[in-house]
């Protein structure tokens, strides 16, 4: 579902008509893309500060009321003030809802406390929690899941084993990715007693003995 949210036109750009807008607790945005000229907007402070208290917004599909009518439009950047911490710019990017895009999600692991390779004392490598998409903003998923339950020790969940939504395919270059391993040995082989050097070496000799005969 689109986040609908309202804006006011900017008829005055600069750094002097950005700061008067900070100064009325709102915020300077723009909008661009899709080979139209740039609309610089005002966004409402209060709200769009409670808004970004949602997770994952860079994949939500945003629907921007002004005078001029509706933008369909994705978050790229939030820009905010360095010892305040408070957001001073906002981009948005235009999109056609009809055409793939690109974009990255994070990776969450789940069941560790219950997965079969961890029990036996493996430990868990979660080497990368991004990962990168395309497909209809209406389909992608906010992050993708990797269950560790029927994991074991020495197995590797590769980009092209994670599970995606229909029409949902991974971005280049992620398919042979390593995202997260069960590293260890198994119980057996780490019980596995090493044969001593003194008892090594006679065997080793009767057994070049019995060869050369």
């Amino acid at each position: 579902m689109a986040i609908k949210i309202k804006a006011d036109i900017r008829n005055v750009a600069g750094k002097g008509a950005a700061r008067s807008i900070r100064n009325n607790k709102n915020i300077p945005a723009v909008i661009y893309g899709e080979k139209k000229a740039p609309v610089a907007i005002e966004l409402n402070g209060r709200d769009f500060e409670m808004l970004i208290q949602q997770p994952s917004l860079r994949t939500k599909l945003f629907q921007i009321e002004t005078v001029n009518g509706s933008e369909d439009a994705m978050l790229m950047d939030i820009q905010y003030h360095p010892v305040k911490d408070n957001v001073i710019h906002v981009d948005f990017k235009r999109i056609n809802v009809k055409n793939p895009v690109n974009v990255v999600v994070p990776v969450e692991v789940i069941n560790e406390d219950v997965s079969k390779g961890i029990k036996l004392g493996g430990v868990l490598n979660f080497a990368v929690r991004k990962v990168a998409l395309r497909g209809l903003v209406d389909v992608i998923p906010e992050k993708i899941v990797i269950d560790l339950t029927d994991l074991n020790i020495g197995d590797t969940v590769h980009g092209s084993d994670l599970k995606l939504p229909e029409g949902v395919e991974l971005g280049l270059h992620q398919a042979e990715l390593a995202f997260a391993t069960i590293g260890g040995k198994m119980p057996d082989e780490a019980e596995k007693p090493k044969p001593d050097a003194a008892t090594a070496a006679p065997a080793a000799n009767a057994e070049n003995a019995t060869e050369s005969k």
